[in-house]
């Protein structure tokens, strides 16, 4: 049974006393004589609407009313009048407005750093209640390179492994579109350390080689120099986690601004099979082309390969409890990966 203060250490809530209820309040919680007597469960209180803290949390993080309007499809005027009800709701400026700029006060960016981390949580049980099929689910997300060239076919042993596991796939380019609250271990090349919210633990990591398919270069295996006289298929710019053929032909002592043909595309998968086809070479990552490379499809265009500057890891929501179906596809890909 919860104990409570004495009534004389709260000061009576004018509220409820109207009402004849004699409840009584200190700081921000509420006691009515009732569960003084019983010990009933206690209101959580005060908590303003959740529109104005959806507003409010849009707002701090694009820096903007008019940004925050547009993500969430309402008037700029909209977001303007919920984060101010919130302010009247709080007692106290949030924001400081400036020459059509706005900056969080102190109380503001206390409040902020709570606040999204409260929506955060509450989105993540959403989503688990959502998508839940119980302890027998399992999801993945990873690149859209990584699901093609790897991850897909290993799933077609791990379903004969785990045939009673429900597996969904997410297929997201960039770390940064990936939300926590939507999978359960995700693949990734990390050239750095994991992004934060995220645990991370090295796969394994890479080497990297120019291929193409055995027709292109009817059997000669080339110096790295020789490539440049041959189209180049390259992987475009904004994906720089990955290494580049500048940084490639950079380790192998080669002017890479002599290159003279490319070719660039937004997906890895693409460029791995415009090198099928005959249409130039490739940066290859073993061992995601390795399929490619033991059925023959993929041949070195030279004998010289790098270490690549990062690996692959597998990541986990921070302070997520996993799943067992999440441990145990953790314990059978290791397994897999050491052979």
């Amino acid at each position: 049974m919860t104990t409570w203060p004495t009534p004389r250490a709260f000061r009576i809530c004018r509220r409820c006393a109207y009402s004849g209820t004699g409840c009584y309040r200190r700081r921000s919680r509420t006691v009515c004589e009732s569960s003084l007597q019983t010990g009933a469960t206690v209101r959580i209180e005060p908590l303003p609407p959740l529109q104005n803290l959806i507003a409010f949390e849009a707002t701090v993080r694009h820096g903007s009313f008019t940004r925050a309007a547009t993500e969430l499809n309402l008037t700029q005027s909209a977001i303007s009048r919920q984060v101010a009800q919130l302010e009247e709701f709080l007692g106290r400026a949030l924001f400081r407005r400036e020459h059509k700029r706005i900056h969080l006060t102190v109380a503001g960016q206390i409040y902020a750093e709570q606040i999204q981390r409260m929506l955060t949580l509450c989105a993540e049980a959403t989503a688990q209640v959502i998508t839940h099929s119980g302890d027998q689910q399992l999801t993945l997300a990873c690149s859209s390179g990584v699901a093609a060239l790897w991850l897909g076919p290993l799933l077609g042993r791990y379903r004969d492994a785990f045939p009673a596991v429900d597996i969904r796939l997410r297929v997201v380019d960039g770390l940064d579109s990936l939300i926590r609250a939507e999978f359960d271990l995700a693949l990734y090349f990390l050239r750095e350390t994991s992004p934060a919210g995220l645990d991370s633990r090295l796969l394994f990591a890479e080497s990297v080689n120019a291929y193409c398919s055995p027709d292109y270069l009817q059997g000669q295996v080339l110096e790295p120099a020789q490539l440049l006289d041959h189209c180049l298929l390259m992987l475009e710019d904004g994906q720089r986690q990955w290494l580049s053929w500048s940084d490639w032909f950079g380790r192998q002592g080669v002017d890479a601004s002599l290159i003279r043909q490319r070719m660039t595309v937004n997906l890895y998968p693409v460029l791995v099979d415009l090198a099928i086809a005959g249409h130039g070479i490739v940066l290859g990552w073993q061992p995601m082309i390795d399929r490619h490379v033991q059925s023959g499809a993929l041949v070195p265009a030279c004998n010289t390969s790098v270490g690549a500057v990062g690996g692959y890891y597998l990541l986990t929501p921070s302070g997520k409890m996993p799943r067992r179906a999440a441990r145990a596809f953790e314990k059978w890909l290791s397994e897999e990966i050491a052979g």
